[in-house]
């Protein structure tokens, strides 16, 4: 999967102090002769990232992760050429449906609504829906199976992984390279923006100095700017959600 975008800058390299690095994590693989593994989605990392590796319990508080699974899926779009985020809008420059069934149904009500732009207002609609879907194109390819948990007149579903260490890997991977400050690929810049403007980063982090924070930031700073345009308003929704849930 080619995992740079047009305009991904490639010159940044930061000069940070080096701490003591924590073994770095093995990259899960299959058995000689199984299936091979179905190509990984934004989407599909983000949800593998916002929820446990081992219960599916999510790691984050329902809205952020919501509105996160949201901004992965209009990112997805960003990645394969549909659409473009210019001033805090939503523009569609290739109406043309993708291969995956779920981006098509995005990009179908993005150019059904061509009124409608506010980046935040689509962040908004998708939020609301985006977490069964992404748990469904996942559950279709086998990576999570769904759960009853709770009591009996309070259960609800979660989504299990189907196997624990390729949940682990994205949090694993991430996790590594930011503790040690590797430069990111294009791929991962958009997984790191999306943690950090979901707030999840203090739980990636934890335990890490400040430089590794810092650093996640100067990362995300160097995404090309359709990309920050859409994560900017992604936390500016994540914010106003946190204060309102702070406050109520």
């Amino acid at each position: 999967m080619n995992t740079t975008p047009p305009g991904a800058a490639d010159d940044y390299v930061p000069h940070l102090r080096e701490h003591r690095a924590p073994v770095e994590p093995v990259r899960p693989v299959r058995a000689v002769g199984s299936a091979a593994a179905p190509p990984m989605r934004l989407a599909d990392e983000f949800f593998y990232l916002a929820h446990d590796d081992q219960s599916g319990r999510p790691r984050l508080f329902e809205s952020a992760t919501a509105h996160g699974l949201a901004a992965a899926l209009l990112a997805e779009l960003w990645w394969e050429g549909r659409i473009t985020f210019v001033g805090r809008h939503v523009r569609v420059t290739d109406p043309s449906p993708p291969t995956d069934w779920l981006q098509h149904l995005v990009l179908d009500r993005l150019a059904a609504e061509p009124r409608h732009t506010a980046t935040r207002t689509w962040l908004a609609f998708f939020g609301t829906t985006a977490y069964e879907q992404v748990a469904t194109r996942m559950w279709q390819v086998g990576l999570v199976q769904p759960r009853q948990v709770g009591r009996l007149w309070r259960q609800r579903i979660v989504y299990v992984p189907a196997d624990m260490n390729t949940a682990a890997w994205s949090w694993a991977r991430l996790s590594y390279q930011l503790r040690n400050y590797q430069r990111l690929n294009a791929f991962d810049v958009a997984l790191a923006g999306l943690a950090l403007h979901t707030q999840l980063d203090p739980i990636l982090l934890d335990g890490a100095p400040q430089a590794a924070r810092a650093f996640l930031r100067r990362q995300v700073e160097q995404a090309p700017m359709p990309l920050r345009e859409l994560l900017a308003d992604l936390g500016a929704v994540v914010g106003g959600a946190v204060l309102s849930h702070r406050t109520t």
